[in-house]
């Protein structure tokens, strides 16, 4: 299972009930942060999230409202005793905005791998368990380079003890094999397939913000299991400033939701002339009944099936 949290869900600026854009996706003990806007480590705090276990930082671009608590939290992260290395996946330009960030905290504990406009999907180890986490991304179509994000959980077949044993594994290797490593013994290879059975489906998780809705993203978030989407306007009289300003209401998201087959839509990143987005709310029902209205520190589970 997947713990998720919002973070934040205000665009443009921050308001007293209300940070800037933050997500937080946990498995197994390690977290995946989506967009670190302003607020991120107090609301981290409030929900008793610790700071040393996120492996990677995921920018969907880089407007400050989506990325200006990063120099503060990689500082507190280094302040937490993490040593091990942190990813942080952004499109084209986050090479220099990292750089350019790093010089508020120059001396961290840890190495930075910074992964630029990703063409290929990146694999993520967790737990010892290889390419546990899967991730993808999408150009999307905002007033800067902006990627939406595919997260892709893997869930381990189940293991096949007379699968094991038809193909003379031996039983001190099948923990190892299930964990999804080969291992060499007595000159004879042997692979996890000789003691897995069939697949099983994982969990797809989407996250799309900010930008204007397009036909790629019905492909790329489709039977997604949770489609996280930004709502930056409730009215569909606010169209014409969506279109200008290269984002969507909350009619067009939950479009995109119903066209992609998705199981769940959580809308968040809310324009600050919205005081209560949940007013809104059958603006995208009435297209999409399984919509969620964000709010701060929102959390949820999300399970294999």
């Amino acid at each position: 299972m997947v713990d998720l949290t919002l973070l934040g869900t205000g665009g443009g600026m921050p308001m007293p009930n209300r940070f800037l854009s933050a997500i937080l996706l946990t498995y197994r003990g390690r977290k995946i942060l989506v967009d670190c806007g302003e607020g991120t480590q107090v609301s981290m705090r409030m929900c008793n999230s610790g700071f040393k276990s996120i492996d990677v930082i995921c920018i969907t671009h880089i407007h400050g409202d989506h990325i200006i608590g990063l120099p503060g939290l990689l500082g507190t992260i280094g302040n937490s005793g993490r040593q091990e290395k942190i990813i942080i996946i952004g499109p084209k330009g986050i090479t220099e905005a990292v750089n350019g960030l790093r010089v508020i905290v120059p001396y961290l504990p840890y190495e930075i791998e910074v992964i630029e406009n990703p063409k290929k999907e990146i694999y993520i180890d967790n737990d010892h368990i290889k390419n546990d986490i899967v991730i993808s991304t999408l150009e999307v179509d905002h007033s800067a380079p902006c990627i939406g994000y595919n997260f892709y959980i893997k869930r381990k077949p189940k293991f096949n003890v007379e699968k094991a044993i038809e193909n003379n594994v031996p039983k001190f290797l099948w923990n190892t094999l299930q964990n999804g490593e080969s291992v060499l013994h007595n000159n004879i290879l042997y692979e996890p397939h000789l003691v897995k059975g069939d697949d099983r489906k994982g969990i797809k998780i989407n996250i799309i913000t900010d930008s204007r809705p397009t036909e790629e993203m019905v492909d790329f978030i489709r039977e997604s299991d949770y489609f996280i989407c930004e709502g930056t306007y409730g009215l569909d009289e606010d169209l014409p400033k969506a279109i200008k300003n290269k984002h969507m209401t909350f009619k067009e998201a939950a479009t995109l939701a119903r066209c992609g087959n998705v199981k769940k839509l959580l809308l968040t990143h809310f324009s600050t002339a919205m005081d209560d987005p949940l007013i809104y709310e059958e603006n995208a029902k009435n297209i999409f009944k399984h919509t969620i209205i964000g709010y701060d520190r929102f959390f949820d589970i999300v399970n294999f099936v």
